[in-house]
């Protein structure tokens, strides 16, 4: 690994926050190789299970039940479980912001600014697929990387928008129990892994950032309900990004509050002392993670939460339903009637067809009309023409023995068919023509279609890189 060369006013401001010997230490992290985490799908599988199966040598990550560090050199994002969902490869401090925010079964959660997707399958998973989940990305090309990963985690309760926070705000005022706004920032926390982010630092660029932090958390705000919890994180360092955007935010929000976070092993306390003037105390609740101190590169965490003595905003209206068209509703049923060995996986009521893609829309989903909505749901598969073809998405969210045993085909993760799937390429295989769900260990790949004793792979593309 190439030394991290510092830039040297960030050297500077560093040695004066942390001191001589603190910085050494820091310093000398960052001259380590980084570190790699995965968090554990338990969607789809319980920790335990996957610690018993895991090929990697892992070590606990200490606030996050579910996180390890890989400890024996591994490329666990090369690995077929990747693929299958099993887990998100995500840098241990990461792991934080939605395990300290604790969004709840049954909830209404928003992640503000959520492409690549890493915290949103974290709130999806410990929200048990129950609830709605919104997923906010302004970046068309970050979105659809998201929404890549969304299919991977099996999430079947998330609506993916691409707007603006001040566009939500005002279309969806108090709606949500909890929002996560992971804030753009000077990424002082990616040193180690980016040299981009080393080069294009500077002073006047923190306080840009802190500038566009603002004006985000102000919208942020807006969107949480009475009682709610608004969860405020970065990847850098910097106080005026961190401490002091909080403490502008509460001066301006008497209505919310610093929710003091737990300590635990890692966590080190706000600093409101590195604010000119000093900050309030509350600012101590908030949590800062180093990469001298604990596993990962850095992050900030500040928790806040919205009084409940204001009335309660009028919730959004919900669509009307819409009834299924009768052809949509007949291919629908054939496909699974071919395919599945019980029931329907979703039922009738929540299904939907916007343009030709027919979803299940969750249960607790406002009026989306006047916002750009580029997933409505658990995406379930495409109208053809006098066909249905099902989506990647309706796989990875199934167990196996939800699907007919002549209508799957089980391969062992060092089977070299699998990575001959994952790569697109046609692979003989016995059995009845037509669709079939691959799956690796029992856990879904995706879909393959037999014809005449071989499996066309319908792996999507991106999956390729495997």
């Amino acid at each position: 690994m190439p030394p991290v060369v510092l830039p040297p006013r960030f050297v500077d401001r560093m040695q004066a926050f942390l001191g001589p010997e603190e910085f050494a230490a820091y310093q000398a992290a960052l001259a380590r190789p980084p570190q790699v985490g995965l968090r554990v799908n338990t969607l789809k599988i319980s920790v335990d299970e996957f610690r018993a199966r895991a090929p990697f040598a892992l070590e606990p990550v200490p606030w996050c039940p579910a996180g390890f560090r890989v400890v024996d050199g591994s490329r666990p994002g090369k690995h077929p479980y990747h693929a299958a969902g099993l887990y998100y490869v995500q840098d241990p401090s990461a792991m934080a912001p939605a395990a300290i925010l604790d969004p709840q079964p049954g909830e209404r959660v928003l992640d503000l600014a959520a492409a690549p997707g890493g915290k949103t399958t974290h709130l999806a998973a410990r929200m048990n697929g129950q609830g709605l989940l919104v997923a906010n990305d302004v970046q068309p090309k970050r979105v659809h990387e998201m929404t890549n990963n969304l299919d991977r985690w099996g999430a079947t309760h998330i609506l993916v928008t691409q707007e603006s926070p001040a566009r939500l705000a005002r279309r969806w005022p108090a709606f949500f129990d909890r929002v996560l706004l992971d804030a753009p920032c000077s990424g002082e926390g990616m040193f180690r892994k980016d040299p981009a982010a080393r080069r294009i630092w500077s002073p006047k660029h923190i306080q840009r950032c802190a500038r566009l932090q603002s004006t985000l958390l102000r919208d942020a705000a807006r969107l949480v309900r009475p009682g709610g919890y608004l969860l405020y994180s970065t990847c850098t360092f910097a106080p005026e990004e961190n401490e002091g955007v909080v403490a502008r935010f509460l001066d301006a929000h008497p209505d919310f509050r610093v929710e003091p976070i737990p300590q635990r092993p890692g966590f080190d306390r706000g600093r409101p002392e590195w604010l000119h003037p000093p900050g309030p105390e509350a600012l101590r609740g908030t949590v800062r993670l180093w990469p001298h101190k604990t596993m990962g590169e850095g992050h900030f965490v500040a928790l806040l939460r919205r009084a409940a003595t204001l009335p309660p905003a009028e919730p959004p209206r919900r669509l009307p339903p819409q009834p299924l068209p009768a052809e949509a509703r007949r291919r629908w049923r054939a496909f699974v009637d071919e395919m599945f060995a019980g029931p329907a996986p979703v039922a009738d009521e929540r299904l939907a067809l916007l343009g030709n893609r027919l979803y299940a829309v969750p249960d607790l989903t406002p009026d989306w009309r006047g916002i750009k909505v580029t997933r409505f749901g658990w995406w379930l598969g495409t109208l053809k023409t006098r066909r249905f073809e099902p989506a990647h998405a309706l796989a990875l969210a199934l167990t196996a023995d939800q699907v007919l045993p002549e209508r799957r085909w089980d391969l062992s993760a060092d089977d070299p068919r699998v990575r001959a799937y994952l790569h697109g390429e046609p692979v003989p295989s016995p059995g009845p023509e037509g669709w079939t769900l691959v799956t690796v260990d029992g856990f879904p790949l995706g879909w393959g279609k037999r014809v005449a004793g071989v499996l066309k792979s319908k792996a999507p593309r991106w999956l390729r890189r495997i």
